[in-house]
């Protein structure tokens, strides 16, 4: 049985919700957040985060049919350029290990969100991953 890190390490999830507390208050509109939690969930297989964030997705305004579409954003109409650009972003910042973050990419992304916003996404994105790492690898 793998350990539960948050019960073995309380420090560890101290510090994680620290930063969680801080990516929950950027100044970015809680549906891009909610996107770009999913997407990156999606990605990395956990479960229990595609669901909560789904649900957040939701409580956020973000369209049903929007939401079942968001592992395949780049074919459906239901997004907006700016979260297509969330989106994209996340995506990048997900795999940062295949692609590296491509200039093209950023350049792209900067056209619909400002640099505070790239950054506090940024936030956003990597602590989704790190919770999502935790999930998937202790299988909680």
């Amino acid at each position: 049985m793998r350990p539960n890190p948050y019960k073995t390490s309380p420090a560890g999830l101290n510090a994680m919700n620290t930063l969680d507390d801080h990516a929950g208050s950027v100044s970015v509109e809680p549906s891009l957040v909610e996107l770009a939690r999913l997407r990156a969930s999606q990605i990395n297989g956990c479960v229990y985060c595609v669901g909560l964030h789904s649900k957040g997705a939701r409580e956020a305004g973000v369209a049903a049919e929007a939401i079942e579409q968001v592992a395949v954003w780049r074919l459906s109409e239901s997004f907006s350029d700016r979260e297509r650009a969330a989106l994209a972003w996340a995506e990048a910042i997900t795999l940062v290990a295949q692609d590296k973050v491509p200039d093209a990419l950023f350049s792209e992304v900067r056209e619909h969100l400002t640099d505070e916003e790239l950054v506090n996404l940024a936030y956003v994105v990597v602590t989704i991953n790190a919770w999502n790492r935790l999930q998937v690898a202790f299988r909680l």
